[in-house]
């Protein structure tokens, strides 16, 4: 029996390598927004505070959009003015892209009311593309082999402040979509 580690197996883990900016107040909303303007394809993740007990359930915690320079992270819970999000969730000249967005969609809906358009859902592409995974880490490892680190997914998103490694993830969820469609729109 061989106990050595086959290297060949070993994927590096994806990491987000822009700035990450945190959305607390409502009059960061526009110059956050602002960063996407001419970034047509945005990555795009909510995270949920866990649950853990019978019947108890939270509303969307955190909002993530991402380019390859920026991971904007909005703290839904202090936000109380969402006409701008309102309509860039109804742009269509934005790509916001993701996996399971529908669930994404329908918490977001419940703390404003909006008209989904331009979302791009992962888990089809990776259909189209006979894909085995589709799954977030389960595509990252097909597609692009690396690797995702989901330690932090069941942390408390309403905390009140994020932890470095919470941040670091949300961005990573959210820019790694976006990577992930880029990879299967070059192997069209």
């Amino acid at each position: 029996m061989n106990d050595k580690i086959d290297e060949t197996n070993i994927l590096v883990k994806a990491q987000f390598p822009g700035e990450i900016i945190l959305i607390n107040h409502d009059a960061e909303i526009k110059p956050a927004l602002e960063l996407l303007a001419n970034e047509p394809l945005i990555g795009f993740d909510t995270e949920t505070k866990p649950s853990f007990k019978k019947g108890e359930v939270y509303t969307v915690s955190l909002l993530q959009l991402a380019t390859p320079d920026h991971a904007l992270l909005f703290r839904l819970h202090t936000l109380t003015e969402f006409s701008l999000l309102t309509k860039f969730f109804e742009d269509e000249k934005f790509f916001k892209i993701g996996v399971a967005i529908r669930d994404d969609i329908k918490g977001l809906q419940k703390i404003f009311p909006f008209t989904p358009k331009g979302f791009v859902e992962l888990s089809d592409m990776a259909r189209a593309h006979n894909l085995k995974n589709f799954g977030l880490k389960g595509m990252t490892e097909e597609v692009l082999d690396l690797t995702l680190s989901k330690r932090a997914k069941l942390s408390n998103w309403e905390s009140s402040s994020l932890k470095n490694d919470q941040k670091l993830y949300a961005a990573t969820d959210a820019w790694i979509g976006r990577e992930i469609y880029i990879a299967l729109k070059h192997k069209a």
